[in-house]
Formats: C-alpha cells, sequence, structure tokens
C-alpha cells in the first residue's frame, strides 16, 4: 500500500506545558494528520504524567533540555505563562529546534525581537499560536470583505464583551497588571489587521470594573487605517449585554456600496442595494471540546493545519512570528496611549 504525502512527512513534536490549555491543544493535533506527539513536558511531572495516560504520550519529562536532547523533535508546542516564552524558544533554537509559540508571544517587544533573532540564526521556525483568527465565521466575514461586495470599507467595529467569569479557571489573571488587552487584544487585534490590514494611529482608554483584579478588564481602542478607514475595538470581561455569548465576537463593517455583520449565533448578513442576505456559518464540533469554549477550539484545529502546512514544506506560517509581532506592537502601543491619554503614530 502507498504510504500517503501526511504519513511521509510525518513531524514529531514535544509539548512544553501542560496547563489548562495544553489538553485541548493536544486534542486538536491529533484531528491533524502529519503530526504526533513524542513528550510532554511540565516542571510538576504528575501533571505531565496525568496528561500523557490520558492521551497516550509515550514519554514525560521534568527537564526541557533532557527532552530536547534525547527526544529530538522536529518542533515544540510551547503552551506556558508568558514570562517563559523567551527561555523556552531560546533554548529550542540552540536545539534548532522549530517553535510555535502561544500568544501573547512574549512580555515586551525586546524579548519577542530576541526570540526571532535567536531563531533566525538557528535556521528555525518561530510561529505564534494564534487561533481566533482561524474562527470559521471570522473566515467567512473576510472571504465576504474580499469579494468586493460592500466596496471600500470606511468604518468598522469589532465587539468582544461579555460577563463570562474567566477568573474561575484562571484565577492568575487576577494578579496580571497588564490584563485584557494582552490576553485579548492579542485576539482582537489580530483579527483587525486580519480582517482590515495594518494601522497608521491608534487611541486607547482602559478600565478596571472588577475591583478585585489587579490590571484592566475593559478598554476601547480606536485603529486609524493606511486606507483612511476607522476601526473600533470594544473589549470587557465586565459587560452585562443582551447578546452575552462568550466567546462570539462581534463585527459590523460599512463599506461604500452596502455593510456586513457578523452577529449572534454567528450569522452573517450583508446588504446592499439589492437587499440583505442572511447566512448562518457555525464552526465545526469536536466531541472533545468544552461546551463553553467550543468556537475556540474548534479553530485551533484549523490553526494546527497551517502551522504544521508551514513545517512540512518550509514555508511562513499565517501567524508567523514576524507578522505576529506586528499585533503585539498594537498592544503596547494600546498600553503607551491609555497611559498618555493621546493617539499614538504606529511605525
Amino acid at each position: 500500500m502507498e504510504a500517503t504525502a501526511d504519513a511521509m512527512n510525518e513531524l514529531r513534536f514535544a509539548i512544553i506545558g501542560t496547563g489548562f490549555w495544553a489538553r485541548y491543544q493536544l486534542a486538536a493535533w491529533r484531528e491533524v494528520p502529519g503530526a504526533r506527539c513524542v513528550a510532554l513536558f511540565n516542571r510538576t511531572r504528575a501533571k505531565a504524567e496525568l496528561l500523557a495516560q490520558e492521551f497516550g504520550v509515550p514519554a514525560v519529562y521534568d527537564d526541557v533540555e533532557e527532552l530536547l536532547r534525547r527526544e529530538r523533535p522536529d518542533f515544540v508546542d510551547i503552551i506556558t505563562d508568558v514570562e517563559s516564552h523567551r527561555q523556552f524558544v531560546e533554548l529550542a533554537a540552540r536545539h534548532k529546534t522549530s517553535a510555535i509559540c502561544q500568544k501573547p508571544l512574549a512580555p515586551t517587544l525586546a524579548d519577542a525581537e530576541a526570540m526571532l533573532v535567536a531563531c533566525r540564526q538557528a535556521g528555525v521556525s518561530l510561529s505564534v499560536h494564534e487561533n481566533w483568527r482561524w474562527q470559521a465565521p471570522l473566515r467567512e466575514l473576510k472571504r465576504v470583505l474580499d469579494s468586493g461586495v460592500i466596496g471600500t470599507v470606511f468604518r468598522a467595529r469589532i465587539d468582544y464583551c461579555n460577563s463570562f467569569p474567566v477568573f474561575d479557571n484562571q484565577p492568575f489573571l487576577k494578579e496580571l497588571e497588564q490584563f485584557i488587552l494582552t490576553d485579548m487584544g492579542t485576539h482582537i487585534l489580530d483579527v483587525a489587521r486580519f480582517l482590515f490590514g495594518e494601522s497608521d494611529r491608534l487611541y486607547c482608554q482602559t478600565h478596571r470594573v472588577h475591583r478585585d483584579i489587579r490590571g484592566e478588564d475593559a478598554a476601547t481602542v480606536v485603529l486609524h487605517q493606511g486606507t483612511g478607514a476607522t476601526v473600533t475595538v470594544n473589549l470587557s470581561y465586565a459587560s452585562r449585554m443582551e447578546h452575552d455569548r462568550f466567546p462570539e465576537a462581534f463585527v459590523v463593517v460599512e463599506g461604500e456600496l452596502g455593510s456586513v455583520e457578523l452577529g449572534p449565533d454567528f450569522w452573517i448578513r450583508t446588504t446592499t442595494v439589492a437587499g440583505t442576505h442572511s447566512r448562518r456559518c457555525p464552526p465545526p464540533f469536536y466531541a472533545w471540546a468544552d461546551s463553553r469554549y467550543a468556537l475556540v477550539h474548534s479553530s485551533i484545529v484549523a490553526c494546527h493545519a497551517d502551522l504544521l502546512r508551514a513545517l512540512q514544506t518550509g514555508t511562513s506560517a499565517e501567524t508567523a512570528a514576524e507578522d505576529n509581532l506586528k499585533t503585539l506592537r498594537l498592544v503596547f502601543a494600546a498600553y503607551e496611549s491609555a497611559r498618555a491619554g493621546q493617539s499614538v503614530t504606529l511605525h
């Protein structure tokens, strides 16, 4: 029997970090032919052992250096806190191993740039697991915009506003000095770039509504696009709305020939002089997904597929670190704007 291309080009990988999201990352990798997890690392070995037993991963380590030396994976999937990203990426680079990193890529722009340099010098790739733009309804919205049916965009709004108790399963988020812009802004500002392209100026205001947290839990970012369009991004974990549907993001786009809206329950409505066309674009369903996060979990599979394609072919992933660095610059510019109380020009 002739082997398939995926089987011939199967890549072996290891996961670094077995916290909350690792279970779903690993389940999603099993949906993508051509990748096989050979080892897990966690500082608390017992935690990794439990996940390895559940998913049939053959090796567990509490020493990353030993894992890289003995297993020699084709790439590592780093699913740890942001403060440790640079350490693990640079270690992988020293072992000539490509890396996929969770968002945000790094706690500072200097760290992110150093990580990228380390991987370039080692001749390995660095990508970011930025799955939000891979949500099925957002991909369809992008297709509508690219079709030209609503003409040149002059104004848009992206709303991610809900009251989901995000701190219940991730209590460490309460202690972050910078919260919603780094946690969700990295996702939603990346979506803004994906849908509308690059910005040349932004203005941001932040709020702390929950009094028992350290960082901001609401923010508004106004982006001025190079095309002249205005894109407003609203972020909040402190909003009680009629359509409070975590983790959906709602989008309204106005163009010279009409408008398109991504609304609750994945409905896309396109309005032109000819009338309104409505279509529901739900995400695919996976039995392993947490029902509360099903939309997000389904997008992990699509993101994995693109990352693996890039690794197998030696090409660039859609969310390569070079691209994601542009999103990270927006995030830090938003904090700068909020502190200064004025708009920031982007270079």
